[in-house]
């Protein structure tokens, strides 16, 4: 087996028609491929086996998670240069893979399958969701899917998020730090909805209670937050008793579909409908529409992927599926904008705010890899890695034009036209530390 990388590097181009991106460093210590940048390093013979028994991103994901494949140099680089290959020739690569399957291919493809080793492959990582209960986005799945991401612990969630722990795109203005651009964002969401002191605003997803805090401490809302996470619940409730504000927030563990006790003057869901998933997103924008009372505002703030030429071949990105966000489905800008419409929304203002995503993430990264080791510890490796892999492919994801992240400002409108959406000037003033 020695040069492994030479065989493994021949045999993949090959395969796939065009030359490797990256250079390749083989579990026998060979390497092979473009001597500048970074190197993907195949520590186990039976990450090959995991990609051809699963081709595509998939088995991508489950050698990585093991440990079986890693990166020494720039990660954001390795996905750059390997984007062609898993995204704009995701199809054609996953058929060459394919390929390697097909007895009547065996013979010229027995290269590669001997280079493998034995099939089958090892068992998914243990990090894999697998067991899913009853029909996508029903009350109880729902609720094992948001468990699966946002029940790993929140002493991992505030080393990946800081202070703010705030997990959704940050505005970056003026802001320096994180932190300063998770403030400006919340405080862009509570302008562009004009609170106001004694306003009841519904929080849907209200993660650990930042936005709440934020419209209770400075506009003087009354709040409801709801999450279907227990442990981000918890953690709310702490904060909101630390700060003196359980007068005026109450935080449930509660599904979007059970709120019964509208109306609201404004509503904000900020990174949830991502979760909601298509077939019911007609029905969250009506809820959340009956909601309001007339003349209410909802600011959604969300995830878009751009729209394909054939819709009907759209898939849903194993990866996040299996391991990240399971049943959470991307919508393009322009469906989300036409169901709020159906839904009698009559939407003021869409504000697409892609780059800062990108900005956000890569501070995320740099947050886990700073603290890597009690990463590791607060959840697993595996764990870790999948946190690293999915953010910092998310940001070259945002980089790169393939998914946005907009907000839509849309109004309860009432029949006589007036919609009352004029925002009422605020300006952030350092020295009180508040909103003025």
């Amino acid at each position: 087996m020695a040069d492994a990388a030479s065989r493994l590097t021949t045999l993949a181009e090959d395969l796939l028609g065009v030359p490797l991106p990256v250079r390749l460093r083989a579990w026998d210590g060979s390497e092979a491929g473009p001597a500048d940048g970074p190197v993907l390093v195949v520590r186990q013979r039976r990450a090959l086996r995991r990609l051809l028994w699963k081709p595509g991103e998939l088995g991508l994901a489950r050698a990585w998670v093991a440990g079986e494949i890693d990166v020494e140099g720039d990660l954001y680089e390795v996905l750059d240069r390997l984007a062609g290959l898993i995204w704009e020739r995701g199809e054609e690569t996953r058929s060459a893979l394919e390929a390697v399957r097909d007895p009547r291919l065996r013979a010229a493809a027995g290269a590669l399958l001997k280079l493998a080793g034995p099939f089958p492959p090892p068992a998914p990582p243990a990090e894999e969701m697998r067991r899913r209960t009853g029909s996508r986005h029903t009350k109880r799945r729902d609720k094992q899917a948001i468990s699966h991401h946002y029940d790993v612990g929140n002493d991992f969630y505030e080393l990946v998020l800081g202070p703010s722990m705030v997990y959704s795109c940050a505005y970056w203005t003026e802001a320096g730090t994180l932190e300063e651009a998770q403030r400006d964002k919340l405080d862009l969401v509570a302008r562009k909805l004009n609170l106001g002191e004694g306003d009841r605003l519904l929080d849907v997803g209200c993660g650990w209670g930042s936005m709440a805090i934020h419209a209770a401490r400075e506009y003087g809302a009354q709040v409801v937050g709801i999450t279907l996470s227990r442990e981000q619940a918890a953690f709310a409730r702490k904060r909101i008793a630390e700060e003196g504000l359980t007068d005026r927030i109450e935080i449930r563990v509660q599904d979007y579909r059970d709120v019964e006790d509208g109306p609201f003057d404004a509503i904000s869901s900020i990174g949830m409908a991502e979760h909601v998933g298509e077939v019911r997103y007609r029905e969250y924008a009506d809820i959340l529409h009956a909601l309001l009372k007339t003349g209410g505002r909802l600011l959604n703030h969300q995830i878009s992927r751009r729209p394909e030429r054939d819709e009907t071949a759209y898939q849903v990105d194993e990866f996040i599926d299996a391991y990240v966000f399971p049943d959470g489905e991307l919508a393009p800008m322009g469906r989300t904008l036409s169901t709020l419409e159906d839904a009698g929304f009559e939407v003021r203002d869409v504000e697409a705010i892609r780059e800062h995503y990108a900005l956000t993430l890569r501070r995320w990264v740099a947050n886990l890899e700073s603290d890597w080791a009690r990463a590791v510890r607060n959840t697993s490796p595996g764990r870790a890695r999948i946190w690293r892999l999915y953010m910092a492919a998310s940001a070259v994801s945002f980089e790169r034009n393939r998914i946005g992240v907009n907000q839509f400002l849309a109004v309860k409108t009432p029949e006589a036209g007036t919609s009352g959406v004029a925002l009422r000037p605020r300006v952030w003033d350092e020295k009180r530390g508040g909103a003025s």
